[in-house]
């Protein structure tokens, strides 16, 4: 699935997602596509999910068709879409070629940046005949009100996506720009993922040259020492952090800035990694937890 096309949905074959007609039945294999269709009014028309997609409450009732990497093809094809939503990251590019092979309109999606997922929100919102839709002026207000923001110091934050090894971001992701324009500083913005595993863990390790995603580095716990980051955010997902977890990192990483003053926070995961109208709780919760990373400096408190 080609990732450089700037459209906010685009076929296999790398065009502008355009059909002769908006799609009244949908299987949508990506859980922030599946709740923003609810949130525009369309859930009637979502006649499939994965299991993935909880969001709302009602798409549970929805026929499932398996997980968003190992969707039952022929469950989908029996569902008779007028199209499939996938995504790069969330979906196999196996599974949507199989699907497009057997004749079923498939819409690829990649936000990597928050005016990226606000313009694939405006795209549905054209695509199915809706007009400024309640839920897109929340997110337009929200995104206009944090452009205005100018905090007097910016924490540095360290947000694992994964551990043993431990796992980031960098900045050519949407969860890197959501918590950048939401306040934070990504101690890892310029790390790229070095192959293979010896060499992201170990700079002294020669990389060996490879034609795969850099933008996700695994890191050793001294590298994120050495980062020295003011704030860590434990998201639930992809890696299921719990809210408990955040003493054993605060005590992991005793020597850094955030472990001396407690500054470690369990945070729902889908304000990061959620694209779609997910989006309008991120820009509402997320600046206030950055901007009151140092409301206090007392070691005791741990968030």
């Amino acid at each position: 699935m080609r990732s450089e096309i700037k459209a906010p949905l685009w076929d296999l074959g790398g065009r502008p997602f355009r059909p002769e007609r908006p799609p009244r039945r949908i299987v949508s294999l990506v859980p922030s596509l599946t709740e923003t269709l609810f949130d525009l009014g369309l859930g009637d028309r979502v006649v499939g999910r994965t299991d993935y997609c909880i969001h709302p409450a009602e798409a549970r009732s929805v026929p499932s068709v398996g997980g968003t990497k190992n969707p039952d093809l022929d469950r989908i094809l029996a569902l008779r879409p007028d199209v499939v939503f996938v995504n790069v990251e969330e979906n196999r590019e196996a599974d949507a070629r199989a699907l497009a092979a057997r004749g079923i309109p498939v819409a690829v999606s990649f936000p990597r940046s928050v005016v990226e997922a606000l313009d694939l929100v405006r795209h549905l919102t054209a695509l199915f005949g809706i007009h400024r839709p309640p839920v897109l002026e929340e997110l337009e207000t929200l995104w206009v009100a944090c452009q205005r923001m100018n905090p007097e110091r910016r924490p540095r934050v360290f947000c694992p996506i994964w551990k043993d090894p431990w796992m980031t971001f960098n900045a050519e992701t949407y969860a890197h720009d959501v918590l950048t324009r939401c306040g934070g500083d990504n101690v890892f913005a310029s790390r790229r993922r070095r192959y293979p595993l010896a060499a992201d863990l170990n700079p002294g390790i020669p990389a060996r040259p490879a034609a795969r995603d850099d933008r996700y580095p695994r890191l050793s716990e001294e590298e994120i020492r050495r980062a020295a980051p003011e704030l860590i955010l434990l998201p639930s997902e992809p890696y299921p952090f719990r809210p408990e977890d955040a003493e054993t990192v605060r005590a992991c990483f005793a020597d850094t800035p955030a472990g001396r003053t407690g500054r470690v926070r369990w945070i729902d995961g889908s304000l990061l990694f959620w694209h779609g109208t997910r989006l309008r709780h991120a820009l509402r919760i997320l600046p206030p937890i950055l901007q009151g990373a140092f409301a206090s400096e007392d070691r005791s408190s741990l968030w």
